[in-house]
């Protein structure tokens, strides 16, 4: 694996970036990548004074004839998080029904074994099992099965270490759900859905025009984003299952920044009908918008609170963008953000309670910052200086973001107190635009 450091090269802020207020939409729909795409990563845990809860995964029975290594899949998910290190052992097979004798296992200084195997069923299915031991209070903590189809199987793995997280953390995984990203090969724009951990990338738009903001409807089984193929930043709403797409903001002028509403039954996006950006709701039965924002200044990037009761957005109504609260309903916002100058891109905690923005910091540099909604406490949680896009994990334990490492630009998660990060790093080509998709239904 490829290993980096947490002093990191500065770089200039990337061209095409929703970091930009959407007055300069021009200006992104202009930017462009300079590598060729990917769609897989590698990758890397860092984190200060971390300590991690040392556990292994015994070699799954019937894993030689299985589609995939499930074992190696659960093993990777786990220590992706940070919070776990796996201990490797002399590769023994168990499988959910033999009880181990955990006497030696704890002498090499694991605290959880898991156990399981992948079978495969009369109808064509996979079935994969496992179980869980807390090997120093040599307790069994239960197991799952998993009947699957064999297209599926690398879904189950990550179940299994969903199901592994959340007996042993309390708090629910997130290795099952999916992202979604954006690139450019040369003059081609991909909007890619992949799982979480890079895997399985499917292409669900190429087109010769930028493709930016993405963004999940609370389902997950749909995308809605912003392409330039009209030559104009317009909305679609697409489903990943079909690939139909539908129009639902093609306004006069510049159409931008959408955000699902909880119900899925709007979109708020940043319209441009009143001559300069400003935040609408348009419902997604009649696609009619309705103004929801009144001021002479840019208001833009909204999102919503989890409860649907806010809604945070950008504005420079103050002299420099910062983020302010509303709500959802519309009426007069509350500024949130006074530490910095320069505070956009927001994303809300599943649990309403840390707000998460990129600020521009001295030197010029834009880093992710996380604020807490009730302490006012703002804690900078990066050191590189390109980030954008933050977006939360469907548990709030976790944010995915993009920035620049090395000349290229890279996807990156953090936990939420900055002290755990993980790179997601590809063989060549740069990746943008992450939107961390929800839990799977």
């Amino acid at each position: 694996m490829e290993l980096f450091t947490d002093t990191l090269p500065l770089a200039n802020p990337p061209q095409l970036s929703r970091r930009k207020l959407v007055g300069a939409v021009a200006a992104i729909g202009a930017g462009g990548f300079s590598a060729p795409a990917f769609a897989q990563f590698q990758v890397d845990v860092r984190g200060v004074g971390l300590t991690q809860r040392p556990f292994t995964v015994a070699s799954f029975q019937g894993r030689e004839g299985a589609p995939a290594a499930v074992d190696q899949i659960v093993i990777a998910d786990l220590e992706r998080s940070g919070l776990f290190r796996h201990v490797v052992v002399n590769g023994e097979v168990l499988n959910e029904n033999t009880r181990p004798d955990l006497m030696p296992w704890r002498a090499l200084g694991v605290d959880a074994l898991v156990t399981g195997s992948v079978n495969r069923l009369p109808d064509g299915r996979w079935d994969v099992r496992y179980r869980l031991w807390d090997v120093v209070k040599a307790e069994d903590l239960g197991g799952v099965s998993f009947p699957v189809a064999e297209r599926d199987i690398r879904l189950a793995a990550h179940k299994v270490a969903d199901s592994v997280y959340e007996k042993l953390t309390g708090d629910a995984g997130v290795f099952s759900t999916r992202i979604a990203y954006v690139t450019q090969a040369r003059k081609r724009f991909s909007l890619w859905v992949a799982d979480a951990d890079g895997q399985n990338a499917q292409v669900a738009l190429s087109s010769p025009e930028p493709i930016i903001s993405p963004t999940w409807s609370p389902n997950g089984t749909q995308l809605a984003y912003v392409s330039f193929e009209s030559k104009k930043p317009v909305i679609y709403v697409h489903a990943i299952a079909t690939g139909e797409r539908q129009m639902v903001a093609n306004f006069k002028g510049s159409n931008s920044a959408p955000a699902w509403s909880p119900d899925g039954k709007r979109l708020v996006a940043t319209l441009t009908l009143a001559g300069h950006s400003q935040i609408y709701s348009v419902d997604l039965a009649t696609n009619k918008p309705e103004r929801l924002t009144d001021s002479v200044s840019i208001d833009t990037e909204p999102v919503w609170s989890k409860d649907g009761q806010f809604l945070y957005f950008v504005s420079d109504r103050g002299g420099s963008p910062q983020i302010y609260r509303m709500s959802a309903l519309g009426g007069a916002p509350k500024r949130v953000t006074f530490t910095g100058n320069y505070n956009v891109s927001p994303d809300i905690s599943p649990d309403g309670k840390t707000l998460v923005y990129v600020s521009r910091v001295e030197g010029g540099a834009f880093r992710l910052h996380a604020l807490d909604l009730d302490t006012g406490v703002v804690r900078v949680l990066t050191r590189t200086s390109a980030d954008e896009s933050p977006s939360f994990a469907a548990n709030g334990r976790m944010i995915m973001y993009a920035t620049r490492i090395e000349g290229q630009e890279a996807l990156m998660t953090t936990t939420v107190d900055g002290r755990i990060r993980s790179r997601l790093a590809g063989s060549v080509g740069d990746i943008r635009e992450p939107a961390w998709g929800p839990f799977r239904q």
